[in-house]
């Protein structure tokens, strides 16, 4: 296939941003493709080779991809930067230097899909003291041969900034209708759920249908997607919901790890499918040590202790095991537990599909106890007043609140989903606003006074999840530090868009635009219905969203999740209707 055809469909793509005039691009895409290209093809729509846990990446800066379009177009190096400071893209750039009529000569090549999954794999896997020129020199080549549009999507790609606007759910709604039928989408997302590999997905509907997808089952090295819960304002609603009992387990305040224990290897990922084995080598070798079968896949929470007193830390603590150098100071110095809670495979059973108490129970039964291998303290409950004291509990343990799980026959581990089998509440739920939010960065305004010549506030942004788009709920502006407003550019700058992006609703004009990535942690004292914003849009009050009011960060950068993992607006409206508010709650 060439290359000038994928090009065209990603313009397409490009060029609306309504998600069933997507879909229709995609899907017709779709059936034209050889099962040995749709996979690859897959990828590169999200500027990756492979699936998202992997763990291996392009990692071409700006900068390098600025330096191959003035070595291909014969452009000063100057001149390349001038045009992507204006842009902010260097696809961009790259479509307005690469000339606009593609002049083959003797030296020039078709650009193949092949062709360019070999050229990408080779700047994949340049190493050694020259591996940046050897970068540079590699996509400079395939520059070398493509045309504008073609040059876009490639220097987009290396940089893992594709700008499409085709999310996973789009292109899983894309491949249901390619290949099967409306009534196969549940079947095809839960493969897509089990797996995380969305291009094994697509080769797999194309090659074999519905079939080949009911026959996807949980595998050792291919990362489920966590079971997410919802929240409820009391205790008492909380067993009630559950029916009038419930198991309640403590609430970490650590990182959710998944870990697969293979027969040569273990591997710990996080919930935005970071590989974390380099971060948690103790913990990887003692849940090894100490499980009696040859393969599992378990769910827990890494978590610092006091290496004096054993007492547990704060998440802060806890993070500093995500840095990537000194792990071996690091590991003494940090010293971290993991409470398990889930067993979702072993030994060639997939354990998602059994109830709750059964799958703990099996955590039971195939690991060892030991000092920093434990299971996470759990206790079923009966009533409100039972599961009160238990939360207190929690709380004096330095614990952030309570995760109440049904044991009911239906209570299956449900991958990537969100529903009342599992429950959360935390201590903030007992002041006026019920949790803090993790946002997705959108913009920046420039900073006054001390904050000048510096990014003085942000736009934040929640996601829905049901349109599949972004919408703003606050100006972010308090809770920064010197060193986290220094930090800035270095955190974002790398996600910067000329214009707004095509997968957000804003009312607010930022002075800078960033593509949906980064998510912090933002605490606030009330959330309205507000004019301002654009998150749920209509929920509540025409021509309004829900805005949350007195915004403050609290220094926690949630780089566990992807913008797409963020705090949802259904969230969001949830927590309004659960607030203390009264009947107008409008924010002019």
């Amino acid at each position: 296939m060439d290359f000038t055809d994928i090009a065209k469909m990603f313009d397409r793509l490009e060029s609306t941003s309504a998600r069933l005039e997507m879909t229709a691009i995609l899907a017709d895409f779709f059936k034209d493709c050889n099962p040995d290209d749709l996979r690859s093809i897959i990828y590169l729509s999200q500027g990756k080779l492979h699936p998202d846990f992997y763990g291996v990446e392009l990692g071409m800066a700006d900068k390098l991809v600025l330096r191959a379009i003035a070595f291909t177009s014969g452009t000063k190096d100057s001149k390349v930067e001038e045009m992507w400071v204006k842009e902010g893209d260097p696809g961009a750039v790259a479509e307005k230097l690469i000339g606009t009529k593609k002049q083959m000569t003797l030296f020039s090549e078709p650009l193949t899909l092949d062709r360019v999954v070999k050229g990408l794999t080779l700047i994949e896997t340049a190493e050694g003291k020259d591996s940046q020129d050897k970068k540079m020199k590699h996509l400079a080549n395939l520059l070398h041969d493509s045309g504008p549009l073609e040059a876009r999507y490639l220097c987009r790609i290396v940089t893992g900034r594709m700008r499409i606007g085709a999310s996973t759910m789009t292109i899983l709604d894309a491949l249901s209708i390619a290949f099967a039928t409306k009534e196969d989408r549940e079947s095809v997302e839960r493969a897509f759920n089990v797996t995380c590999d969305l291009g094994l997905v697509a080769e797999t509907i194309c090659r074999s249908g519905i079939d080949g997808i009911q026959r996807i089952q949980v595998t050792i090295g291919n990362p489920i997607k966590v079971m997410l819960a919802e929240r409820l304002p009391s205790i008492g609603e909380v067993v009630s919901k559950m029916g009038g009992e419930c198991a309640i387990e403590y609430k970490y305040d650590g990182i959710r790890a998944q870990v697969h224990i293979g027969k040569d290897s273990v591997k710990i990922y996080s919930r935005r499918l970071e590989d974390l084995t380099p971060n948690f080598p103790d913990i990887a070798q003692a849940l090894r040590e100490h499980f009696k079968g040859t393969e599992a896949i378990i769910e827990g929470e890494c978590v610092a202790v006091d290496a004096e007193t054993g007492y547990m830390q704060s998440f802060q603590e806890v993070t500093h095991r995500r840095r990537k150098h000194g792990m071996d100071d690091a590991v003494k110095e940090v010293p971290v537990r993991i409470f398990m809670f889930d067993m979702l495979y072993v030994d060639g059973k997939d354990m998602t599909t059994t109830p709750y108490l059964q799958r703990r129970s099996a955590l039971t039964e195939w690991f060892d106890i030991s000092d920093n291998v434990q299971m996470s303290t759990m206790r079923i409950v009966h009533s409100e007043d039972e599961g009160e004291e238990f939360f207190e509990e929690a709380i004096t343990a330095r614990c952030e609140g309570v995760m109440a799980k049904s044991i009911s026959d239906d209570s299956i581990y449900r991958a990537g989903s969100r529903g009342f089998l599992w429950i959360k509440y935390k201590k903030d739920y007992q002041e006026n606003l019920t949790d803090s939010f993790d946002l997705s960065v959108v913009g920046a305004f420039y900073g006054m006074g001390k904050r000048a010549g510096k990014y003085g506030a942000l736009l934040m942004a929640s996601y829905d999840p049901e349109i599949e788009r972004f919408g703003t709920v606050c100006k972010l502006g308090t809770g920064f530090d010197d060193a986290f407003l220094d930090g800035m550019p270095a955190l974002l700058d790398g996600y910067k868009t000329s214009k707004r992006p095509s997968s957000l609703d804003a009312k607010m004009i930022p002075d800078v635009w960033f593509e949906p990535h980064v998510v912090l942690e933002v605490v606030a004292a009330e959330i309205t219905v507000s004019p301002n914003h654009t998150a749920g849009m209509g929920m509540i009050k025409d021509d309004s969203g829900l805005g949350i009011r007195f915004p403050r960060f609290t220094g926690r950068v949630r780089d566990d999740k992807d913008a797409e993992q963020c705090t949802t607006v259904q969230e969001i409206m949830e927590m309004y209707e659960m607030q203390a508010h009264d009947s107008t709650g409008i924010d002019e």
